[in-house]
Formats: C-alpha cells, sequence, structure tokens
C-alpha cells in the first residue's frame, strides 16, 4: 500500500508560480510511476502531469504544456510539480496518485484510473 501526501497548495494571483510536493510512505517507491491530476466542481478529472521510474520519462496534459514542470527525488520519495503562469482555469483542487501497473506506467505514461491517490492539496488564483 502507498500512501500520498500533498502540500504547497495555496492562493496566488495570475501569472504568479506555486510548486507543490507529494511525498509517499512505501520503501519501493522507484518502481512507481507518479502523477498529478486536478478536479474542478462540475468537471472532469484532469490529468496534469506524469513522471516516470527513474524521472526520464515525462508527460503532460495538453493544458498545462509548458508552464507546469514535474520532478521527482527517488532518494526523498517525493514528487514535485512546478507551476508557472498560473491562470484563474487552474483553479482546482491537486491530487497525486501512484501506479506501477503496465498500463499507466510501463508501457507509457498515461493518465486514468491510478491505483493510489493522496488527499489533495487546493490551488486558487485570482
Amino acid at each position: 500500500h502507498v500512501q500520498l501526501v500533498e502540500s504547497g497548495g495555496g492562493s496566488v494571483q495570475a501569472g504568479g508560480s506555486l510548486r507543490l510536493s507529494c511525498t509517499a510512505s512505501v520503501s519501493t517507491y522507484n518502481n512507481y510511476c507518479v502523477a498529478w491530476f486536478r478536479e474542478t466542481p462540475g468537471k472532469e478529472r484532469e490529468g496534469v502531469a506524469a513522471i516516470g521510474l527513474s524521472g526520464g520519462r515525462t508527460y503532460y496534459g495538453d493544458s498545462v504544456k509548458g508552464r507546469f514542470f514535474i520532478s521527482r527525488d527517488n532518494a526523498k520519495n517525493t514528487m514535485y510539480l512546478q507551476m508557472n503562469s498560473l491562470q484563474p482555469d487552474d483553479t482546482a483542487m491537486y491530487y497525486c496518485a501512484a501506479d506501477a501497473s503496465w498500463q499507466f506506467c510501463v508501457s507509457k505514461l498515461t493518465f486514468g484510473e491510478w491505483k493510489y491517490w493522496g488527499q489533495g492539496t487546493q490551488v486558487t488564483v485570482s
């Protein structure tokens, strides 16, 4: 079982930046791909960014390409999402997720119903 805890959310003005963190409590962290998703009321959950086991592979949703950057530090069991040029449409609850499956991680990085989820951190852009 993988427990995930997000941090770093908050309120920021349009054009500003935030960095989210997600720390996992698992001894085999580098066996899992990890990703960020976001949700707003009335909208479907959206995949934001995903990163492979060693950090060499990344995958981004179209709406954040060139503005958000995902990274991971396997020594710290932590993943990061650097969010730049934030816009009001980026306002959402952001969740981190982890998965080690062929479908979402091994074959290629894709968004979907990943196995493990954190509780979320709110990002508000005004």
